[in-house]
């Protein structure tokens, strides 16, 4: 049935060498050792439906001329030589990417290759497949080790592959482009004086605030039976209510949907833990110098986010926003820091506090784009709590979180560690999610 199509991609790009990792590789490196062997839970895929016409071979080689264009799909893991050592990246020149061909649903392909783990310095960072209809290429599926991209890194490179198939080949007089930025050129400058002064400024914001912040966000609970088997669970909130009571709420107060929606969660932490000062930590994409904008490479990392809620969450919702925006945008600055420079605090003021220190409560908006603000029909916002349901997508071992909000197209979900928040207070932290924000926005 595949006789004929290719096994493999040959590529041979510009420069090889090693470095340190970047701070968006170390950091997720450090969830990666958390969170094994479950750590296929940070692989993710996309699709790319082929124009009409192009063959196989012609899909090799713009995959090739992708690979050859972005180092981060040609470079993996250096393992340390002796016990202690940092782990480094290492950019490979040449090499040979292997091609799954499949017939199906391309969606059911693209689950199968991300539910396995990642070598991670034995393996390429992307794998790859063709879907076929026939003998006709209907989809490429990539599938991508979050250690070479994050989702935007990832909509980078399906945006150059989709070009490259357009326009055809590896590029030649039929298609310029300016030279790709590298994750071994940005790990020397973070490494270097410009690099380090940002690192230091970071450095100091996580070092006060962890000073102020509960230990943690969620305790273990004393009941223990009270987790489930296996412990890590994903509820996921389908709203359409939710969502237009978010835009509406956003509409009046001049606000972004995520800045709505990380109030919201840290309102109801604060409620649900009874802390009187909640510390998240949102997820940023830290491309905002114009040498990052378009990389391929893992950029996002988690901020700190604080704020004061006022006798345990006493605070109104339109109070709590306005107090919001401002500490999301501290949030976000910090996000660009060198994750040995938190770990040290992490020790320091852990040691000083006699206690380790960490929220394990991460927020992660993974919507390319805001829907933006919007007003809205209060009748219609409720009307619409008619169509909500949950569901429970998924389950596992292990995480490197307690407490999880992911923000997608499909609605918010939660994916928690049933010893700290039991599946039935996950479902019913959704519930009140939207509660909130459904009375904020018909008030």
């Amino acid at each position: 049935m595949n006789a004929g199509f290719p096994t493999h991609v040959e590529f041979a790009g510009p420069g090889s060498g090693t470095a340190p990792l970047t701070w968006g590789q170390r950091a997720i490196w450090e969830a990666i050792e958390r969170t094994a062997p479950d750590d296929h839970y940070f692989n993710f895929g996309r699709l790319l439906k082929v124009p009409g016409g192009r063959t196989a071979g012609e899909i090799v080689e713009a995959l090739a001329a992708l690979i050859e264009r972005h180092g981060a799909l040609r470079t993996r893991l250096g393992e340390p030589g002796r016990s202690g050592a940092e782990p480094y990246q290492r950019l490979e020149e040449k090499g040979r990417l292997p091609v799954t061909v499949a017939v199906g649903d391309p969606d059911r392909v693209l689950g199968e290759l991300a539910a396995r783990r990642f070598d991670y310095a034995g393996e390429w960072p992307m794998r790859v497949a063709l879907v076929l209809d026939g003998d006709r290429v209907t989809h490429v599926v990539l599938v991508f080790c979050h250690l070479a991209a994050d989702g935007l890194g990832a909509e980078a490179a399906v945006r150059d592959l989709r070009m490259l198939l357009l326009r055809g080949g590896r590029g030649g007089d039929r298609l310029r482009w300016p030279d790709a930025s590298q994750p071994i050129d940005l790990a020397r400058w973070q490494a270097g004086p410009e690099g380090r002064k940002a690192a230091r400024a970071a450095a100091a914001y996580w070092e006060s605030e962890y000073r102020r912040i509960p230990p943690t966000m969620f305790s273990a609970p004393s009941d223990a039976r009270a987790a489930a088997r296996p412990p890590i669970w994903r509820a996921l909130l389908h709203s359409p209510a939710l969502e237009s009571a978010v835009r509406s709420i956003a509409h009046t107060h001049a606000a972004s949907t995520s800045t709505v929606l990380l109030t919201a969660v840290a309102a109801l932490v604060g409620r649900f833990t009874g802390h009187e000062t909640c510390a998240m930590l949102p997820i940023a994409a830290n491309r905002f110098r114009r040498d990052t904008a378009n990389i391929v490479a893992t950029m996002s990392q988690e901020g700190l986010f604080t704020l004061d809620l006022g006798g345990g969450g006493a605070s109104s919702f339109t109070d709590l926003l306005r107090s919001a925006g401002p500490a999301a945008l501290r949030a976000y600055r910090s996000a660009y820091h060198d994750p040995a420079d938190r770990n040290r605090i992490t020790a320091l003021v852990g040691s000083e506090r006699g206690m380790p220190i960490h929220p394990y409560c991460c927020f992660n908006d993974m919507r390319f784009a805001d829907p933006g603000p919007a007003a809205c029909d209060p009748g219609e916002i409720t009307a619409a709590l008619a169509r909500t349901s949950v569901s429970w997508p998924m389950s596992q071992d292990k995480l490197n979180c307690r407490f999880c909000v992911h923000l997608t197209t499909e609605g918010v979900s939660l994916t928690a560690d049933t010893r700290y928040l039991p599946r039935p207070d996950i479902e019913r932290f959704l519930l009140e999610l939207e509660s909130l924000l459904v009375e904020t926005a018909v008030r």
